[in-house]
């Protein structure tokens, strides 16, 4: 495995400070530093813009995106034991790498980058699809960020770039689609991961789109999806119920057929509905 800087190999990091990765974290680290690089690299031209990683672990996504000519990173890790290993990255690359101990869910990118901004991470198990939906849905678009660039669980990478009459079309696909144009861009098995997880990896890059595709009420949309889903396997009358009493006339209106399943109708439909129920 070659070098991409001069500091040393992620498994001397891992043992010198005795990183063992923890399952409670949701923690599997990449080691390989040719293929961190390669992730980064994926994200685009770094050069101009800053860049927000999450759970950077023992550094080695990190390493990719500083020595692919990253601006400045924001790496927020919950985990102090890495904060070590996170400081020697630091001083090896001055002034562009900013390491916060803390748990990615309370902290403000705005207040420590500057646009554009880029998000690149191999997010944490536990939190990823919860950091994705948050920077799908603020109340205000464009949101922060210009593009995501995101390691998942394969399915979960899946779900996202799903289409209408797949098993995995969902929420998370309406709501990836609607605001932003997602790809999976590289496979990755469970051998590239140390532990090896039980399933396969997948990263995912999703463009913020300069607004939404169709027009919908973020709220309204949101509301709507979620309960349709929530019941996936009832007709959307059914399953639409507590949205509207009046929800077969608002589907009709919509285009949409009252004895349709949710995984059977498209973003667009989703949207038109949306406005039919804030119509009134």
């Amino acid at each position: 495995m070659s070098q991409i800087d001069d500091l040393p190999p992620l498994r001397t990091v891992i043992e010198t400070h005795g990183i063992a990765a923890k399952k409670s974290l949701g923690q599997n680290f990449l080691l390989d530093l040719n293929l961190t690089a390669k992730i980064a690299r994926l994200a685009g031209d770094l050069s101009a813009a800053d860049i927000l990683e999450i759970g950077p672990g023992p550094g080695g996504l990190t390493r990719g995106l500083l020595a692919e000519g990253a601006r400045r990173v924001l790496a927020i890790e919950k985990d102090s034991r890495c904060m070590a290993a996170l400081a020697e990255i630091s001083d090896r690359y001055p002034g562009r790498l900013e390491v916060i101990n803390a748990d990615a869910l309370d902290v403000d990118p705005l207040a420590h980058l500057t646009p554009p901004i880029k998000v690149a991470a191999n997010l944490p198990y536990n939190v990823g699809t919860e950091l994705l939906v948050r920077w799908l849905t603020p109340p205000d678009w464009p949101p922060f960020w210009d593009s995501l660039t995101l390691m998942f669980q394969r399915e979960v990478a899946q779900r996202i770039v799903a289409q209408p009459g797949s098993k995995a079309y969902g929420r998370l696909a309406l709501l990836s689609q609607w605001r932003a144009d997602p790809q999976i861009v590289l496979d990755l098995p469970p051998e590239a991961f140390t532990p090896a997880p039980k399933v396969s990896s997948a990263v995912v890059h999703l463009k913020a789109l300069p607004a939404p595709r169709f027009p919908a009420n973020a709220e309204t949309l949101n509301r709507t999806v979620a309960a349709a889903f929530n019941q996936r396997r009832k007709m959307l009358r059914s399953a639409l119920k507590a949205v509207s009493p009046d929800i077969e006339t608002h589907l009709k209106a919509a285009g949409i057929k009252p004895t349709e399943r949710a995984e059977q109708v498209s973003l667009e439909a989703f949207c038109a509905l949306a406005r039919q129920l804030d119509a009134g």
